[in-house]
């Protein structure tokens, strides 16, 4: 539920919205979610098949990835952090 809510965060904190939910309708918001889900998995499967890359370069692979649940609003966790 972490990574729906974090998803969901990070859609609207993108959007300009008038804040109401006198009818909000839950598939409406199942529909955004699993949109913004489809966009990452395409951009990780995009990332995973791209062969031009060498088995030493797969940390860049795994990079690509955290970036891309960044991109989402969720983080990396503690792996990620580098700095």
């Amino acid at each position: 539920m972490e990574l729906y809510q974090e998803i969901l965060c990070h859609v609207f904190e993108n959007e300009k919205i008038q804040v109401s939910f006198p009818e909000l309708i839950h598939t409406d918001v199942m529909k955004i979610i699993e949109l913004e889900c489809y966009k990452a998995l395409h951009k990780i499967k995009t990332i995973l098949e791209d062969d031009s890359l060498t088995d030493s370069e797969c940390f860049q692979q795994i990079e690509e990835i955290v970036c891309t649940f960044e991109e989402l609003g969720s983080g990396g966790g503690n792996r990620h952090d580098f700095g």
